[in-house]
């Protein structure tokens, strides 16, 4: 079975940055598509960003274009998503999912074509 972990949140000071890591096993990152989640308290879950299989491309929501960067490490079989300039609307507790499918690219993001969940890192933004 797929299984994901998230790692790398923490408390960061607005302007900071934080790696992101969604390690796999169970599956090859190389062959899976996977998506970025977070939600805020009080708020429902969105998408941030995608990585297709392979070479099938990246995907930003446009609250974090230019800010974060997602890709793959297939050595370690890992997903990042790289978070610069952060805010404090960046808080939240973040997930990597990967899609029923496994193979694709997907964006929009919807939570109900995301089946295997990470169990979330939490992300804190504030002076």
């Amino acid at each position: 079975q797929l299984q994901l972990v998230e790692s790398g949140g923490g408390l960061v000071q607005p302007g900071g940055s934080l790696r992101l890591s969604c390690a796999l096993s169970g599956g090859s990152v190389d062959y899976y598509a996977i998506g970025w989640f977070r939600q805020a308290p009080g708020k429902e879950r969105e998408g941030v960003s995608s990585i297709g299989s392979s070479d099938l491309g990246t995907y930003y929501a446009d609250s974090v274009k230019g800010r974060f960067t997602i890709s793959r490490d297939n050595a370690k079989n890992t997903v990042y998503l790289q978070m610069n300039s952060l805010k404090p609307e960046d808080t939240g507790v973040y997930y990597c999912a990967a899609p029923h499918t496994g193979w694709g690219a997907f964006w929009p993001l919807h939570l109900a074509d995301f089946t295997s969940w990470g169990q979330g890192t939490q992300v804190t933004v504030s002076s």
